[in-house]
């Protein structure tokens, strides 16, 4: 075992250096020395021991690592293989793509880091734009108005209808749709008053005392006076003539209708009604509708047969 570790392996025994007194050599020969064989040389055979120190040429003992030739010859003195270096420019790290590429033809430095400018949008045309401006404002003016329209008429609908009590007159009625009240004039002797626009009318006052079998010639005259006062046709016609019970009270009712020659006045329709109060006075209601139409006719009807 003690030959085993005493065998000199590296260099050869013929080409042993005494030690320097400066200080050890170094494992593979003294500093500045000639480079290493590549060829591997055989181990010699042991020598006897020598009186003198034998100074190891390294710290530990065994085989060297076996070395390519063509790997030897691509290594320097104590440098990397020569690959290794020709790869030593390239850069350590990969690229974070914040390195400067050259400059491009036709663009500004700043589309190496940001995009390339793009060319602005076409503006809209005035006429369009005007165009637009336009119908946005016609239909907002249109949904307000159809908003106002569908709200006064749901309004007119779920109102009430109107009734007119008149005191004096001793009577009260209820106006049809699309009817309002009115004011008289004093002079006229009616107390109340009804109208749709200017084409139907109707009026309330109060009557001097009647009896029962006297109310048709009451009538009678009450509708000559008006005819003459109010219809001025050239031809009267009587279209009715009974007696009636309005709200559980006797009357009488005649209806008239006016016609002219000339070509601008169209024909004119009145009825006059004559009740009986029971305090003895009376009540008279004059309708009034010009021009003539049927639901004229019918709504001042509709109103004095409502009337209690």
């Amino acid at each position: 075992m003690d030959d085993q570790w005493m065998r000199r392996v590296w260099p050869p025994a013929g080409e042993e250096t005494p030690p320097s007194k400066e200080g050890p050599t170094r494992p593979y020969g003294a500093p500045g020395g000639p480079p290493r064989s590549s060829t591997p040389s055989t181990p010699s055979a042991p020598s006897a021991p020598s009186a003198s120190p034998q100074w190891p040429t390294r710290p530990y003992a065994g085989r060297e690592p076996d070395r390519n030739s063509a790997e030897e010859s691509l290594t320097g003195l104590y440098g990397a293989p020569v690959a290794e270096r020709r790869q030593a420019d390239r850069p350590a790290w990969p690229s974070l793509g914040l390195e400067s590429p050259e400059p491009e033809d036709d663009l500004p430095p700043s589309a190496s880091r940001y995009r390339a400018p793009e060319t602005p949008p076409r503006p809209m045309p005035r006429w369009l734009r005007r165009l637009l401006v336009g119908g946005l404002a016609l239909v907002c003016s249109a949904a307000v108005i159809g908003a106002v329209v569908v709200t006064v008429l749901h309004r007119a609908e779920s109102a009430p209808p109107t009734v007119i009590h008149d005191q004096i007159a001793g009577v009260s009625y209820t106006l049809p749709p699309e009817w309002r009240e009115g004011v008289v004039a004093p002079v006229t002797g009616f107390t109340s008053v009804a109208a749709r626009g200017d084409s139907a009318t109707v009026m309330a006052r109060s009557g001097d005392r009647v009896d029962p079998p006297n109310l048709r010639s009451a009538v009678i005259d009450l509708s000559d006076l008006y005819a003459q006062l109010l219809l001025h046709g050239d031809k009267v016609e009587v279209l009715d003539d009974r007696a009636v019970t309005v709200g559980g009270r006797p009357g009488h009712t005649r209806a008239v209708r006016a016609e002219y020659t000339d070509v601008v006045n169209e024909p004119a329709f009145m009825r006059v009604t004559l009740l009986t109060r029971p305090d003895g006075g009376s009540t008279v209601l004059l309708g009034l509708a010009h021009p003539d139409r049927p639901q004229s006719r019918a709504e001042i009807e509709g109103l004095m047969w409502g009337a209690r």
